[in-house]
């Protein structure tokens, strides 16, 4: 443990203390029920991009799976660091509003801030400009986690590096099989099939999406 980071951690939960009941009660809110909020634009950079071109579609299809292989890589490092909870670990602290998750429920790194760098990377990789919002959601989580209590500075930070450089790799790695599958997908004699990649984009028709979205670059 850096005695700075524990510094950091004691001011900043201290501050969590010297804030108004309302605020606390919504920090503890949305430390959880914010991973529902990237959920929710998850599934709307999908209804969105059943209208556009075949690769803006796999790779809204994709962002959710990238932000899952990210928190999986961040569970893993969990068990190899096996860093105690500050909760428990840094002396005199204020109590954390949170309740302080069981030993054996390790620090380093946050998965919740690993989901949503990670969450924040893919969804502005369907287009560049949801980058405004999903930047600020992400840090707020980050921050969210210290605030309550239950995580280090340092651990939101890797976290969030952690989560938006895999879900960037795995991204780039997958985006041309997906869309393969993708258009064999919108070419299928299932209705069922043909409504979940929805119609497409006409070609004819340029999108307005076009200087926004990552689609746009060549990734093979």
């Amino acid at each position: 443990m850096d005695f700075e980071d524990a510094e950091l951690y004691r001011d900043i939960t201290d501050f969590a203390h010297d804030t108004p009941t309302w605020v606390q009660h919504a920090a503890e809110i949305w430390t959880e029920a914010g991973l529902l909020l990237f959920a929710a634009l998850f599934v709307t950079a999908w209804w969105r991009t059943r209208h556009d071109s075949t690769r803006a579609f796999a790779i809204a299809a994709l962002a959710p799976l990238a932000t899952a292989v990210a928190y999986v890589c961040s569970e893993v490092l969990k068990s190899v660091v096996t860093q105690e909870r500050p909760c428990r670990a840094v002396p005199d602290a204020t109590a954390a509003l949170s309740t302080c998750p069981p030993p054996g429920d390790w620090s380093f790194p946050s998965n919740h801030a690993a989901i949503a760098g990670a969450a924040a990377i893919a969804l502005a990789l369907t287009g560049r400009a949801l980058l405004w919002l999903t930047a600020p959601l992400a840090l707020l989580m980050a921050f969210s986690r210290v605030f309550v209590g239950v995580h280090y500075p340092h651990d939101v930070a890797a976290g969030l590096v952690l989560g938006a450089l895999v879900a960037m790799t795995a991204v780039r790695l997958t985006a041309h099989p997906a869309t393969r599958l993708a258009e064999a997908m919108r070419a299928s004699p299932a209705p069922a099939v043909r409504w979940f990649t929805g119609p497409g984009r006409p070609e004819h028709v340029p999108s307005h999406h076009s200087h926004d979205s990552y689609a746009s670059y060549d990734m093979k």
